[in-house]
């Protein structure tokens, strides 16, 4: 290896690093307050998992990075390839900022889904000049995924719902007693089944 590409290779590495680096100055205050008050899916892992996985797949980058960028930045095809990757890079750390830094898993959920999209042309146009630089992308477009469900999952469950007033009009029930209306359609309760003692 040339020592020309061993700094192309560092330099690629340590930009799609310090995208994670970025990213964590917005995620690591948030995780001990607001994210673990969050409700989430059971297929949630341990938090512990997400640091080494985003280090080895932030390096996979890079390296998929290099292998484009060894072949010459002068080819048109080079340069807009590297910018479609730099653009899927801008929307990894942007989820950051929305999803921990802004609190706000609706709109990480937009943002993750164009990361996902831009995941898969840069995949495409990689695949087109190196195939190895695409497949090293595969690991990141699996975990993009998956985080999507994970993402989409906090949005659903811990989305704020309509409550709905209902009256306090109550029914008489054979047995004597009473009930109210229930639900988010405000039907009346069930009455108590005399049969079951």
């Amino acid at each position: 290896m040339k020592i020309n590409n061993f700094f192309k290779l560092v330099i690629a590495i340590g930009i799609c690093e310090l995208a994670g680096v970025i990213g964590s100055l917005f995620t690591a205050p948030a995780i001990p307050g607001w994210y673990a008050g969050l409700a989430k899916s059971e297929l949630t892992p341990p938090g512990w998992i997400f640091g080494p996985v985003w280090t080895a797949l932030y390096a996979l980058m890079g390296v998929a990075a290099f292998l484009i960028w060894k072949r010459g930045l002068r080819r048109k095809e080079i340069k807009t390839a590297l910018i479609i990757f730099d653009a899927q890079l801008v929307l990894n750390v942007v989820w950051s900022i929305i999803f921990f830094g802004l609190q706000s898993p609706g709109w990480a959920l937009v943002d993750i889904a164009l990361l996902w999209l831009a995941i898969v042309w840069t995949i495409a146009v990689f695949y087109k000049i190196s195939k190895p630089a695409a497949y090293l992308l595969l690991p990141y477009f699996l975990w993009v995924s998956f985080a999507s469900y994970l993402n989409y999952s906090i949005w659903q469950l811990n989305s704020p719902r309509e409550w709905v007033a209902c009256t306090q009009d109550a029914k008489l029930c054979p047995d004597g007693s009473y009930v109210g209306r229930v639900g988010p359609s405000c039907e009346f309760a069930a009455c108590p089944n005399p049969e079951i003692r």
